[in-house]
């Protein structure tokens, strides 16, 4: 039930807040969906309705929603060193702590930890590493970055270049130049009949390498990659291909950054999407989980040969001139520091393994259902594809309106989810049981038997 009084969180809302991701006239009519609380894997309205969050939020509620240690931590942390910088060679226990221990988790050898505040900073900060490395090594040509078409990696200027998504350009007199955007490796949608998933991939990496040379491998920078793309429903990369583009970066001398920002801390079954598709980057950065939501920090691992450059540089220029004034906040990483006990403590990647085979068995078994024509997934973090024709792969036509559907009938069983387009996405909490597995999909159908009676 909505509020039109004038004081009501509902009428102030519309008043005073700008939301990202909304249409921002039809906002001002039918206002926000207004939560108070939450608990678990449910999050709670202001009259008290309580949904299945089965995104996380935005993939990162990694403990649920209310995790009384954390805040506790938080409380604790805030009351002895509320707030200090990490500039200019200054320094607390929180943050050595913090890089210590994600130094010790690392899927392949890194040398140091640069603590941010979200994974945007994280992919931003990224770039200018990897431009500051080129120009340390005498290279400043080699300064354009490959990214995929239909990845997501963040909402500053240049994360929305590097996003290959037309949508987050629109408006924005974006992308910048040097920006590039290779296939994305989205086997189902894009494969031609007969292909199989190897045959794929050595297309999609024949079509980057022919990319790379056409632009000049001693102008390309670095190719940027999420292990598995959230930003177009959790598509998993088909078998082989993050093999064939390693080596492809490998023979152009081009840096290779992961963004684990949502794979990061479990979501794939291992602690990294890079273990789970044996990755070997230059650079790792990730956010959302570190924290499990609770605190706004993010990470930028680089290895040795990433630090050699920035060494060199810092000499050139006297120091190195990047930062953010809540870098490394000492709350933040009390509380990411304390969240990483949490995952060793109850095996949190234990438990991930021992829910991945029911969690991808029960939406598997959707598989059957007319309007499903793929479900793939790893870990906590699936995608289905809900399609007009299984045979033929074909989509609904935009007039048919299928995202606001689904969204609407996923809310008629009190279920949140994410979808990107056709495609519904999943990431619930990582501390999910079978029994909330069991009964998320029992809700995901409902709303499919919704859907197909409307599009009938």
């Amino acid at each position: 039930m909505k509020h039109f009084e004038a004081n009501s969180p509902f009428a102030r809302d519309i008043a005073a807040v700008l939301h990202p991701h909304t249409n921002v006239r039809a906002h001002l009519e039918k206002g926000p969906e207004i939560f108070t609380r939450g608990k678990g894997l449910f999050v709670y309205d202001e009259d008290g309705r309580e949904y299945f969050d089965a995104a996380a939020g935005l993939w990162c509620a990694s403990l649920g929603f209310g995790v009384e240690r954390l805040a506790q931590v938080a409380y604790d942390a805030m009351k002895n060193l509320g707030y200090y910088q990490i500039f200019r060679g200054a320094s607390h226990s929180a943050a050595i702590e913090l890089s210590e221990r994600l130094l010790a988790l690392t899927p392949c050898p890194m040398s140091k930890v640069l603590l941010q505040c979200s994974g945007s900073e994280a992919n931003d900060t990224a770039v200018k590493l990897v431009w500051y490395y080129w120009n340390a090594v005498d290279k400043p040509e080699k300064r354009k970055i490959i990214s995929r078409k239909g990845s997501y990696h963040g909402s500053t200027t240049i994360d929305v270049c590097l996003t290959g998504k037309p949508e987050f350009h629109a408006g924005f007199g974006l992308p910048f130049p040097g920006f590039l955007y290779t296939d994305m490796p989205y086997y189902y949608r894009h494969h031609v009949d007969g292909e199989s998933e190897e045959q794929f991939s050595q297309r999609l990496a024949d079509s980057l390498e022919q990319l790379i040379l056409e632009e000049g491998p001693e102008t390309i920078a670095a190719f940027w990659a999420d292990p598995v793309v959230g930003g177009s429903g959790a598509v998993l990369p088909p078998k082989g291909y993050f093999e064939k583009v390693q080596a492809i970066l490998r023979k152009y001398d081009i840096l290779f950054v992961a963004d684990e920002v949502i794979c990061g801390f479990g979501r794939t079954g291992n602690m990294w999407g890079s273990q789970t598709f044996s990755l070997t980057p230059d650079i790792i950065t990730c956010a959302k989980a570190l924290s499990a939501a609770m605190q706004p920090i993010s990470a930028v691992l680089i290895n040795d040969r990433i630090f050699e450059g920035m060494k060199i540089q810092s000499d050139r220029n006297g120091r190195f001139v990047h930062g953010f004034t809540y870098a490394g906040h000492p709350v933040a990483a009390a509380v990411a520091i304390e969240t990483l006990k949490i995952y060793d403590e109850i095996d949190m990647i234990g438990h991930v393994k021992a829910m991945e085979p029911i969690f991808l068995g029960g939406l598997g078994a959707l598989k059957d259902h007319p309007l499903v024509g793929d479900v793939a997934g790893c870990g906590l973090i699936a995608g289905v594809e809900v399609v007009a024709d299984k045979k033929t792969r074909a989509m609904f036509p935009a007039s048919v309106g299928l995202p606001a559907k689904l969204e609407a009938n996923a809310l008629k069983q009190d279920l949140i989810l994410r979808h990107v387009g056709n495609r519904l996405a999943f990431s619930p909490a990582l501390i999910i049981t079978e029994a909330e597995i069991n009964d998320l999909v029992s809700r995901v159908k409902a709303l499919l038997d919704l859907t197909l009676a409307e599009v009938s």
